[in-house]
């Protein structure tokens, strides 16, 4: 992966991260960097679910990929705010 790669990479794991963490209801106890890891391992991960299902390279924006990469990371953020909520820590 070249610096382009790996800038673009962080940067719309920002986005996903954020959005993900706005569609799980409630305050979550995770911090900023947890959440642009979630996103830039749901970017990835969404990014991958979308070309196995064929709808990645469409044209225009490509809203199926969004929304797969957004449900991820709200799914991650959800399951690592629950393991950090755990009664005794």
């Amino acid at each position: 992966m070249e610096i382009d790669g790996l800038i673009s990479a962080i940067v719309i794991g920002i986005v996903i991260g954020v959005l993900g963490r706005l569609v799980v209801p409630g305050r979550q106890r995770i911090g900023v960097l947890w959440t642009i890891l979630v996103g830039i391992v749901a970017a990835l991960i969404g990014s991958w679910v979308a070309s196995a299902f064929d709808v990645a390279d469409t044209d225009g924006v490509d809203w199926v990929e969004w929304l797969i990469q957004i449900a991820l990371a709200a799914v991650g953020v959800a399951a690592l705010d629950r393991s950090r909520s755990r009664p005794g820590r």
